[in-house]
């Protein structure tokens, strides 16, 4: 039994917050439209009857490339709270992170958010980190997911232009900003970064040429999720950063998790021990 980080699965509730609106980001049927991007038809059967055989915990995350978070609260929050109530409305083996809106920060809200049993928060890697809400998190010992946010519209690009250069790039920067900025304030918060956060761990060499530091020195409690690579990039990442902080992540229904391709003892790390880690509050760490 293994566990998955990173899935997105929209909910009936989800799915009619975002038809009740007249503007973007918004549903008609099952067409997604979007500011600034052509007109997006959903597959249904993406987000039913996923098969979850072979997982412990499936964590489903509301998706910041959509802009939600960003909208103004009055706005933002009928979108989050209908995500929230139909993501803990799942049932095993899903659980969830919480979501929560930038435009108008509410630590009091994200708590009683947290409180509803959430396994911690996402944030998409456009937000600038705010001090309170990564207080909020590390005051009840839960994680960060920092996930990609909106991609700013690129004319002229193919469809898999955003995946592969805007996100990238985004996971990228939010890498180095909570090593250089966010780690100094809060040494004890626990942060997992989407896409092997852009692979910018592999640029250390690159650092420390102008002017950086810190290689050959891992912070514990800075993890990388695997969806969308394979084991030529896992293998780096684990060669750069050791075994214990990559995690399993699949972005389901948009790819599938892969095979790390370092072997059993590799693999049970990658799907099992270190989620765990990264998941578990202290009193109930090994």
């Amino acid at each position: 039994m293994s566990i998955d980080v990173h899935q997105h699965l929209w909910t009936g509730a989800f799915v009619d917050a975002l038809r009740a609106r007249t503007s973007p980001p918004r549903l008609d049927g099952w067409t997604l439209l979007l500011d600034g991007e052509p007109p997006y038809d959903v597959d249904p059967a993406d987000h039913e009857h996923r098969d979850t055989t072979g997982l412990e915990l499936a964590l489903v995350s509301l998706s910041s490339p959509l802009g939600i978070e960003f909208l103004p609260p009055e706005e933002s929050w009928p979108l989050i709270d209908a995500y929230h109530d139909g993501a803990l409305a799942l049932g095993e083996p899903f659980g969830a992170w919480a979501s929560t809106c930038h435009s108008d920060v509410d630590p009091d809200r994200l708590a009683k958010d947290l409180a509803r049993g959430f396994a911690g928060l996402q944030m998409p890697a456009t937000a600038v980190p705010d001090d309170r809400l990564l207080e909020v998190l590390t005051g009840l010992d839960l994680p960060l997911f920092v996930h990609p946010g909106p991609a700013a519209p690129s004319g002229g690009t193919p469809p898999w232009w955003p995946a592969l250069v805007p996100y990238v790039q985004q996971m990228h920067a939010a890498w180095h900003h909570f090593h250089a900025v966010v780690r100094p304030r809060h040494p004890r918060l626990r942060v997992c970064f989407a896409l092997l956060a852009g692979l910018a761990p592999l640029h250390s060499e690159r650092l420390i040429a102008r002017g950086g530091g810190g290689r050959g020195l891992v912070d514990p409690g800075f993890f990388v999720e695997t969806s969308s690579y394979g084991p030529r990039a896992i293998d780096a990442i684990v060669r750069e950063l050791g075994i214990d902080v990559v995690v399993n992540g699949s972005d389901a229904p948009y790819a599938t998790a892969p095979d790390p391709g370092l072997g059993a003892a590799a693999a049970h790390a990658i799907r099992v021990v270190n989620p765990r880690r990264l998941l578990s509050r202290k009193e109930t760490r090994t």
